[in-house]
């Protein structure tokens, strides 16, 4: 069993003034693998005033140098890569051979690409403002962040935010996932190693008060959430009431729209990856798969046949391309939709129950409906479990409008022979991300949410800079 009742704060592992515990379930077994502390207010606020105390010193080293902890962590990372990745599905059911892209390769890809912009990036510029004058416009690290990230992806996401925080010159207030805490502790230990200075980066762990304290801290300049739109409102709402910025990457009801000429074979290859990744527990996950009404039948078949002989199981097992759902509330939430559906009148044309030759683990076989309206909640509603919805449309414009027909806007993805059509469709599309035809998300780009599904932009170094405008005389 995995234990750790300490908290990083300032380079150490300190006790900490909560007793309270959070147990941690290996949701494939349903056993308990470990524990940690359940961080209360105090031990928040040693953990920003250790961010505090690093700011003047981090903030004050070059760029360069910064990047260069950043290249030396990614290294480090790199030889512990498998270590990182079976740890964290053992502790929230990723399979492994996702594991090892996205809280391995991905966040490897993200340190090391923030250590090379550190040489490339414009940290001032010099603005001519007319009249014999000009401007130097500066960008300098906004402060202490607070970083709350959430367990499906936790390293990937980790990454997203530390990178280029970090680079910028922020320091860094960690709260990890309470499903997933352990890698937490890993990468600190991999912070140690490269010699990142105490303090820059601390880790508090914990459930939702401590995730409350970390937000309300008034030592936290700035706040970077990922996580469900319900939790984002109310982070956005405190942190307005202080006038705090805010990023917030929340929930999504991303859309595939195959177009009437859409190539059904780079869609089947493509199909697990771009609706169901994680078992569907992706924020980004295009669960909505929009048809031309000609073609229903024929890609119906395909979805049926590609998810129908995808293997579930255990999630160590690299065979395996459905693992368990991360708790037994969140599978309890994913059959509640199922059942909606059901009673809504939709028609079920695949999975919906529990897979019988698994018994014990949070598991809910792979799930396909049809005749779905967008008055349903299975249409409408985040699930963020393996539930697919297949919805006709009668031409280009009917595809737009119902891709749009939603609160959301995270994740979207358009299948086309004609890249043309298809980069216009997804113009057209209201949604921060689109990916043609079976494209993977690149970490070195920025990640916007329109409407509920966030609040400004994250995976960015702007997110963590602020700028300052010098005017006087040119010369």
């Amino acid at each position: 069993m995995n234990d750790s009742p300490k908290l990083f704060i300032g380079g150490e592992y300190v006790s900490a003034s909560s007793a309270e515990i959070v147990r941690l379930i290996n949701p494939a077994t349903e056993e308990q693998i470990g524990s940690v502390v359940d961080s209360n207010a105090a031990d928040v606020a040693r953990a920003v005033g250790a961010a505090r105390d690093a700011l003047p010193e981090w903030r004050n080293t070059t760029p360069e140098r910064r990047g260069a902890y950043l290249t030396a962590l990614a290294g480090v990372f790199d030889g512990r890569r498998d270590d990182m990745a079976a740890l964290v599905s053992r502790h929230n059911g990723t399979v492994i051979s996702r594991s090892r892209q996205s809280n391995a390769a991905r966040p490897i890809d993200i340190y090391r690409y923030h250590g090379e912009l550190s040489r490339s990036f414009p940290w001032e510029s010099v603005v001519d403002t007319g009249s014999g004058s000009s401007a130097i416009v500066r960008r300098e690290p906004m402060g202490v962040v607070g970083a709350i990230v959430p367990w499906n992806a936790p390293q990937t996401l980790a990454a997203q935010k530390l990178a280029p925080a970090l680079l910028a010159g922020c320091t860094v207030v960690w709260k990890p996932s309470p499903e997933t805490s352990m890698d937490a502790f890993l990468l600190s230990e991999m912070l140690n190693e490269v010699g990142v200075p105490p303090g820059v980066v601390n880790v508090v762990t914990g459930g939702r008060g401590t995730g409350q304290h970390v937000v309300g801290d008034p030592g936290i300049d700035k706040v970077s959430f990922t996580g469900s739109t319900a939790a984002g409102r109310a982070v956005a709402a405190s942190c307005g009431q202080m006038l705090k910025p805010v990023t917030a990457e929340l929930g999504g009801k991303s859309a595939a729209v195959l177009l009437d000429d859409a190539p059904l074979d780079v869609f089947a290859r493509s199909l697990i990856g771009t609706c169901l990744p994680n078992t569907g527990q992706v924020c980004y996950s295009c669960t909505r798969i929009l048809i031309y009404r000609n073609n229903v039948e024929e890609v119906v078949d395909v979805v049926l046949e590609t998810i129908g002989r995808a293997a579930v199981g255990d999630p160590m097992d690299p065979r395996s391309e459905f693992g368990p759902l991360v708790s037994a509330a969140q599978r309890a939430r994913v059959e509640g939709y199922i059942q909606s559906g059901l009673d809504e009148g939709a028609r079920l044309l695949l999975g919906g129950g529990r897979p019988a030759h698994l018994p014990v683990g949070f598991y809910v076989e792979p799930t396909v409906f049809i005749d779905v309206t967008p008055e349903m909640r299975i249409f409408r509603e985040e699930v963020f479990g393996p539930l697919l919805v297949i919805v006709p449309y009668d031409n280009d414009d009917d595809a737009v409008r119902l891709a749009n027909d939603s609160s959301y806007g995270l994740g979207g993805s358009v299948f086309s022979r004609d890249l043309d059509r298809a980069k216009d469709i997804a113009r057209r599309m209201e949604t921060g991300s689109v990916l043609i035809n079976g494209e993977q998300r690149s970490e070195r780009i920025p990640l916007y949410g329109y409407k509920d599904s966030g609040v400004g932009g994250d995976a960015s170094l702007a997110a963590y800079l602020n700028i300052k405008s010098i005017s006087g005389p040119r010369g």
